[in-house]
C-alpha cells in the first residue's frame, strides 16, 4: 500500500463578483447617487419659486415707489440707476397700513424661501459640471440664464438677511447693491423661466420620475412613465433611497415654515415678536407704558444730544411766506389732532397702530405760505450721522389729514428715542420717511 502524501492541487476559492467603479469626478453623471433628484422633483421646487419670488421682487419693486425716489437724492440711495428706477405710480397714503403689508411679506416671504432656494440649488447641482459645457446656442443662453439666476438670488438673499440682522459686512451701501442685484436676478429669472417652464409643466403633469434605471434595463437617459421629457437629473447608478422625494418636500416645507415661523412675529407686537428668533428686535423688550414700542435707531446713535432738544429747541418752517420759527410750546397751542397709525420698517419689522397727537402738515404748510398745500416738504434732522438724516414726502402725503408734526404718542410726551422734540408721522409711508427730531421743514422744496 502506498502511504505516500497526496499530491493533489488545492482548490480555488471561488471568485469575488466584480464591483463596478464609482466614478470619482462630479463631471460623470454617475458621480451623483442620490435617488432624490429628477426633473419633477426639480420642477415642483422650480414652480414655488416661480410664484413666491415673484411676490418678493414686485414688493421690493413697492418698497422702492414708497421712497418717493424722484424727490431727492437722499430719497434715493441708487445713483445713476436710469430706466431701471422706473415707477408707475405716486406712492399713497391709503390703505395707512400698505408698506407695512408690502414690506413685511418682502422680508417674511423672502426668508422662508431660504430651504427652497437652496433645496432647488441642490436638485441641480450635476448640471454645473455637465459636459460639454455648451451644445448649442439655446444650451448656452439656458446657462446664462442659469449663472444670472443663482448668483443674483444668493446675492440678494445674503445682503437681505445681513441688512434685517443690521450687519453691514458687505462692501458699499446697501441700498445700491440690493437694487442692482435685484435686477440681475430678475434678468436671469425671467429668461430662465421662459426656457424651462414647458419641460417643468410637462414633468410635473407626468407623474412622478423613476429615480434608478428601469427594471432590465440599462443606465442612462430615463423617461417618465407617459412623460415626454427625459429625465437627465436621475442618477444612472443611485443609492439606496434613505427618503423618499414626498419626505425630501417635507424636509424643505419644515424649513420654510420654521424660517416663517421664526421672523414673522416681526410684524406684531405683544407675544408674537417673542417668536422672531431670527430677527435682529425678536428678543428686545421696548419696555411699557406709552413709548413701550419698537425703534430702529437710539438718538445716543445717530449723535442727537438731550441738551439740543430742550427750551433752546426750534422748529422753522420755510416757504413763500420766509422763514418761521416755532418753539415746542407754540405748537402745543396750536390746533392738535389725532392719528392711529403703525411704524413700518424696511428690514421688515413693523408696530401696530400708536395713537399719535400734534399739529398736521398741512396746517404747517399754510404758515409757510401753501394755504392749499405744497407740491411737497423737505425734512431735516437734528441727526448727525447715520442715512436718512433728511428725507422729502411728496404732496398728497403734506395733505393728508393724518400727517402729523408728532408732539406725543400714545398719551405722553414723545420720548428722545421715540423723536422728542418732534417727528413726522405720516401714513403708509416707510419708517425712515417718518423723520425723528425734526429741527426745519421747507415746503415747495421738492
Amino acid at each position: 500500500m502506498d502511504h505516500r502524501p497526496s499530491l493533489s492541487k488545492p482548490s480555488k476559492s471561488p471568485a469575488l463578483p466584480r464591483l463596478p467603479r464609482l466614478p470619482r469626478l462630479p463631471t460623470d453623471p454617475g458621480f451623483w447617487r442620490s435617488p432624490v433628484r429628477g426633473v419633477r422633483f426639480t420642477a415642483v421646487l422650480g414652480l414655488v419659486l416661480l410664484m413666491g419670488l415673484t411676490l418678493v421682487f414686485v414688493t421690493g419693486l413697492l418698497s422702492y415707489a414708497a421712497y418717493n425716489p424722484d424727490l431727492a437724492s437722499v430719497n434715493d440711495k441708487t445713483p445713476d440707476r436710469g430706466w431701471l428706477g422706473f415707477y408707475l405710480f405716486d406712492w399713497p397714503t391709503h390703505p395707512y397700513w400698505l408698506y407695512r403689508l408690502t414690506q413685511g411679506f418682502h422680508v417674511t416671504v423672502g426668508i422662508a424661501l431660504i430651504p427652497v432656494v437652496l433645496a432647488k440649488l441642490w436638485s441641480v447641482i450635476p448640471r454645473f459640471f455637465a459636459l460639454p459645457p455648451v451644445k448649442s446656442v439655446a444650451h448656452a443662453l439656458e446657462r446664462i440664464s442659469l449663472l444670472l439666476l443663482v448668483g443674483g438670488v444668493l446675492f440678494e438673499l445674503i445682503t437681505g438677511v445681513l441688512n434685517i440682522q443690521l450687519d453691514y459686512l458687505f462692501p458699499g451701501s446697501f441700498y445700491p447693491l440690493h437694487f442692482y442685484g435685484a435686477w440681475v436676478f430678475f434678468a436671469g429669472f425671467v429668461a430662465h423661466a421662459a426656457l424651462k417652464m414647458p419641460k417643468a409643466l410637462a414633468a410635473i403633469r407626468s407623474g412622478e420620475l423613476r429615480s434608478g434605471p428601469p427594471p432590465g434595463g440599462e443606465p442612462g437617459a430615463y423617461r417618465a412613465p407617459g412623460g415626454p421629457a427625459d429625465d437627465d437629473l436621475a442618477s444612472p447608478r443611485p443609492a439606496p433611497p434613505t427618503v423618499s422625494r414626498r419626505g425630501a418636500f417635507a424636509v424643505v416645507g419644515t424649513g420654510s415654515l420654521f424660517m416663517l415661523l421664526t421672523t414673522a412675529g416681526r410684524s406684531f407686537d405683544g407675544p408674537l415678536r417673542r417668536t422672531a428668533l431670527l430677527a435682529p428686535h425678536g428678543w428686545e423688550d421696548p419696555g411699557s407704558g406709552p413709548s413701550g414700542f419698537q425703534i430702529n435707531k437710539t438718538a445716543a446713535s445717530v449723535g442727537v444730544r438731550a441738551a439740543e432738544t430742550t427750551d433752546g429747541w426750534r422748529l422753522t418752517l420755510s416757504g413763500p411766506a420766509g422763514d418761521v420759527t416755532l418753539s415746542r410750546a407754540q405748537l402745543l397751542a396750536m390746533a392738535q389732532h389725532t392719528s392711529e397709525l403703525p411704524i413700518a420698517c424696511v428690514e421688515g419689522w413693523s408696530t401696530s397702530n400708536q395713537s399719535w397727537r400734534g399739529v398736521r402738515l398741512r396746517d404747517l404748510a399754510a404758515l409757510a405760505g401753501y394755504p392749499d398745500g405744497p407740491p411737497g416738504v423737505f425734512v431735516e434732522s437734528l441727526q448727525r450721522r447715520g442715512s436718512f438724516r433728511t428725507g422729502a414726502l411728496r404732496d398728497n402725503q403734506v395733505r393728508d389729514g393724518r400727517s402729523l408734526l408728532a408732539l406725543q404718542v400714545n398719551g405722553a410726551d414723545l420720548s428722545l428715542d421715540h423723536g422728542f422734540p418732534a417727528r413726522i408721522i405720516v401714513p403708509a409711508a416707510p419708517g425712515v420717511l417718518n423723520t425723528k427730531w425734526v429741527t426745519k421743514l421747507t415746503f415747495g422744496a421738492v
